[in-house]
């Protein structure tokens, strides 16, 4: 039996075997199902990776065009490792570069690439960027030559590292290679490929979301497709592009996204539905404090509504946009009901102490956590969460980590309010 294999980085989501012609294969019928087969191609994966993610349906695809002639599995190696680990190939973490054709081959990737040049196997640069590439290696490709001539024709002329933005997102509005030159440390060579991996206006996806939006971002939603539709993809990121270029020293980032994939969340998050905009993008601002901003004007395509956008951004003119329930009518029941719209009002009230009532200075309030957006400053993992906020340090809201008694509260608010308590305990209740 011929077995033909390859790891593949792991994938975002789990095919379903149902209607499948993808073999689903496991730690206890490998060796017994692969057996059946001449010849067997099988993808090793883990659920958390975007390179897989992009090949899933292709990889479908394959397999029920060669369902009969060769037949395509796979093993997800977090639920099957010993498998995983008897074909599993780390390789090495900077693949050796022989020559310019290898180099061209390299960089023509869907992702970024990290590329060093250097004078001899003896260089001691060499050994600095391999360090860096071992400790990086889940995050970035790194290739190297030892021959600096390999990079003749990118006007590499001495020691140093290239990082090639994927050839996807070239464009006439940033450089597509960016140079490093400064003495190679995991540190600094870290910091280096962090500040220019993404350039300009990036693609956003769920894999990068959560480092991307690290900092306030103004993200351009709609069909983006850079496996069957580079171009038509292109030509928005180009209008965005062409205005970021005008903001991009203001502290905001840019970046496109796929409508389809992050549909869920703009309904969620900004109220944003699926019938909206049609093929034109969508632009929200989500900043790192959690505030949220949506573009009202039709998206033009000469960039001027993107510009006004901005500019009324930067000029604190634009209303922000914040998910909520209805104001209650009537709110004269003990426990107060918060929405989004009337949490300042009610929680964020400076003369009150708010968390349980009884007491003239205190308001016992509730809020349906996944109905209004919470300010970022309340950490609501799980259900319920419990917050006292005293009056006086509304900014500083405090986690309630005690017991559930009414004698439990008590306790806790005669040492932790600001104001003077009056509690009738005879009547043990709030």
């Amino acid at each position: 039996m011929l077995l033909s294999w390859f790891i593949m980085c792991l994938v975002v989501n789990v095919w379903s075997a149902e209607g499948s012609d993808v073999l689903e294969l496991g730690d206890s019928d490998f060796d017994r199902r692969a057996a059946m087969h001449d010849t067997l191609l099988v993808e090793f994966f883990a659920p958390w990776c975007g390179h897989c993610q992009r090949l899933a349906p292709e990889y479908e695809a394959a397999a029920t065009k060669l369902k009969g002639t060769l037949p395509l599995a796979k093993v997800d190696c977090t639920e099957n490792s010993e498998t995983c680990e008897r074909f599993g190939q780390a390789g090495p973490s900077s693949v050796t570069l022989l020559s310019e054709a290898n180099l061209d081959s390299f960089v023509n990737s869907y992702e970024a690439s990290v590329v060093g040049f250097f004078s001899g196997e003896d260089s001691t640069q060499l050994a600095e960027f391999l360090k860096v590439s071992s400790a990086l290696r889940d995050s970035y490709r790194f290739a190297h030559s030892t021959d600096v001539g390999t990079g003749l024709k990118y006007g590499v002329d001495g020691e140093c590292v290239l990082l090639f933005r994927p050839p996807r997102l070239n464009s006439k509005f940033e450089d597509n290679v960016v140079k490093y030159t400064e003495s190679v440390s995991v540190s600094s060579l870290r910091t280096f490929i962090r500040d220019n991996v993404f350039g300009l206006c990036p693609h956003l996806t769920t894999e990068n979301r959560d480092i991307l939006r690290g900092s306030d971002l103004l993200t351009a939603y709609y069909n983006v497709d850079y496996l069957r539709n580079i171009k038509g993809t292109n030509y928005w990121r180009n209008r965005v592009m062409k205005v970021a270029t005008q903001f991009q020293d203001r502290g905001l980032s840019f970046a496109v996204a796929d409508r389809q994939e992050f549909q869920d969340e703009l309904e969620e998050e900004f109220g944003l539905g699926s019938s909206e905009g049609g093929d034109i993008p969508l632009v929200t601002i989500r900043t790192r404090e959690g505030h949220k901003y949506s573009m009202q004007e039709e998206f033009t395509r000469d960039g001027k509504s993107l510009e006004r956008f901005l500019e009324d951004y930067f000029a604190k003119r634009l209303k922000r946009y914040v998910k909520s329930e209805p104001v209650p009518e009537s709110n004269d029941d003990p426990v107060k009901v918060v929405v989004a719209d009337t949490f300042d009002e009610i929680v964020n009230d400076p003369e009150k102490d708010v968390l349980l009532s009884g007491d003239p200075n205190i308001v016992i309030a509730k809020m349906d956590a996944t109905a209004n957006d919470v300010p970022p400053n309340y950490d609501v993992q799980g259900f319920p969460t419990i917050y006292f906020a005293p009056s006086g340090q509304k900014d500083q809201p405090l986690r309630y980590e005690g017991g559930r008694e009414v004698s439990d509260f008590i306790a806790y608010l005669k040492k932790e309010a600001t104001n003077p308590l009056i509690f009738d305990e005879s009547r043990d209740e709030l």
